[in-house]
């Protein structure tokens, strides 16, 4: 027998058998609530010269990917959810004045803009640097917490086509009521105040067994590719025509959720008690007409669009003419190239707050938050397999917005085209394999909902551990952020700790901080017997 075979070890086989390094790692910071995949910061400290390197967590939302991330933020939600839904005060929503911080960027965007629309005739390298520097400053004045959008680069070259606003014959008419401010909903009894919950689904696209169509080849793949693509827009039109039938401006926290058959559905609380039958006749209502160039025809199979440097156009690649422009070929549409509607299936149910079947649904409704789209409707049949093939070779040819390469397929160019743009090749979210056209936003949350916005209800956190912690004389002392220079660390700092370093330096912060919490607790609620203080109701309040 060989050395390795009679180690104390055990043999090679019981050794492979034994967990990775990594793994323990990974397994222990989940076990404590520590981000497995933290990103680098470098820290420094003006005033004392300190420098630190900081694992900063990754945010993700799914738990394959970062399990205590997803979770963390799994619980925000439920208690954003929770804190708006049965509100019986106004929210109180007072802008701040903007900061002298705003200002200067805002100064600096208004030169950036001014420079770039000097050179963009003539010099469109210094151009695309100069678009690259605008849309930094923007995310920078978003990161302060700016809200709206700010004027685009490129002025307009054409005016807005004008579309009829009027009803389509085949939609029922709706009443238009004048929307009040007010966002909570009706008292009855002098002490019941439902809200509701509701769910929504596309239309139906053929006959379906387990998920998948009953004949593949029946089944009406290009409108459930569009519907998906557009859903989004579907539910905002929604929201706007229940507020105008209601007649006060209701508020939501909604989830957009792939059904088995891999079209989107959506769940909602709502403020307020409305009746079924309104709700019935608003979505039967609602639809949204989508003017866009007619896709229907794919142009260009084997022989794609080129780019020519001089026009700055894309040309046919046999007779060298430029393809149409975006706006040209939207201002030739006569009628719309797709109108989405949502299905007869609809749900409705009041809720009253504080219930158990509050709590339920809040629980229904952030259930698969944390997990991706690919993890909700598992392709584990072949027929469910070959139906999501088909449906992505669908997406694949749908375009997803008017700056989508997708268009180069069907002779438009779109919007922003350049020579870095691949016909037929766009990043959207819409055209990918493991989402299936799941629009981008999981979680659409009313600006009026709980009056806060998500950093705000992390504030709120952040606050009562704090509060909780003072109440027995631990004091986390905070650096004023002016003082601090915060950098991302390039790849392969040979200063920077390894992530297992920074990950396991973490874990033992947070041992030591739920030590102290649980502490705290304690302390609130008194010796066994006697009436807490300080309640954690209070101490959250």
């Amino acid at each position: 027998m060989t050395p390795e075979q009679t180690s104390p070890a055990g043999t090679r086989a019981e050794r492979m058998r034994t967990p990775l390094a990594a793994d323990v790692i990974r397994a222990t910071a989940e076990k404590h609530g520590v981000c497995v995949r933290p990103f680098t910061m470098e820290v420094g400290d003006t005033e004392t010269g300190e420098l630190r390197y900081v694992p900063v967590p990754c945010g993700s939302t799914v738990e394959s990917v970062c399990l205590p991330c997803a979770r963390k933020a799994k619980a925000l939600r439920q208690a954003q959810c929770r804190e708006g839904w049965h509100m019986s005060e106004e929210p109180v929503l007072a802008a701040e004045p903007p900061s002298e911080d705003h200002k200067e960027l805002l100064t600096y965007r208004a030169d950036l803009v001014a420079a770039y629309r000097e050179v963009v005739e003539h010099d469109q390298a210094e151009a695309e640097e100069l678009r690259e520097e605008v849309a930094g400053v923007d995310a920078e004045l978003r990161q302060l917490g700016m809200r709206g959008r700010l004027p685009a680069v490129d002025l307009p070259t054409k005016r807005a086509v004008k579309r009829s606003t009027k009803r389509r014959q085949d939609a029922p008419n709706l009443p238009r009521r004048k929307v009040a401010k007010t966002t909570v909903g009706r008292e009855y009894a002098g002490k019941f105040r439902p809200s509701m919950f509701v769910t929504l689904t596309c239309d139906t696209y053929g006959p379906v067994r387990d998920g998948a169509p009953v004949d593949p080849n029946r089944y009406d793949y290009r409108r459930a590719a569009r519907d998906a693509v557009h859903f989004s827009a579907l539910v905002d039109r929604w929201w706007q025509n229940l507020r105008r039938v209601v007649g006060w401006d209701a508020q939501y926290f909604a989830t957009v959720e792939p059904q088995k058959r891999t079209a989107p559905h959506l769940h909602a609380a709502i403020r307020g008690a409305i009746p079924h039958d309104v709700i019935r006749q608003v979505t039967e209502a609602t639809y949204h007409q989508v003017w866009w160039p007619n896709h229907d025809q794919v142009l260009y199979v084997d022989r794609l669009p080129v780019w020519d440097g001089d026009t700055r156009m894309f040309l046919d690649p046999d007779t060298r003419e430029p393809l149409t422009s975006w706006d040209d070929a939207v201002e030739a549409v006569e009628e719309p190239a797709h109108v989405a509607t949502f299905g007869q299936q609809v749900h409705s149910k009041g809720i009253l707050g504080g219930t158990e079947e509050a709590g339920r649904h809040i629980g229904y409704l952030t259930k698969y938050l944390t997990k991706s789209t690919g993890e909700v409707v598992e392709a584990d049949t072949a027929r469910l397999r070959d139906h999501h093939d088909r449906l992505h070779a669908e997406l694949s040819v749908t375009p997803c917005s008017p700056r989508c390469a997708v268009w180069l397929l069907y002779g438009v160019q779109p919007k922003g085209a350049g020579s870095k743009t691949t016909p037929g090749h766009c990043k959207g979210r819409a055209h990918r394999r493991t989402t299936l056209g799941l629009p981008g936003r999981r979680v659409l949350v009313s600006r009026k909902w709980s009056g806060k916005t998500l950093d705000d209800h992390k504030a709120d956190r952040k606050a009562f551990v704090q509060q909780a912690l003072a109440a027995i004389s631990i004091e986390k002392p905070q650096p004023d952020p002016a003082r601090l220079v915060w950098r991302k660390v390039e790849p392969g700092d040979p200063q920077v700790p390894p992530r297992p370093h920074l990950v396991m330096r973490a874990i033992a912060e947070r041992i030591t901080w739920k030590a102290e919490y649980d502490r705290a607790l304690l302390a609130a609620a008194g010796p066994p017997g006697s009436e807490p203080e300080t309640s954690a109701t209070q101490l959250a309040a």
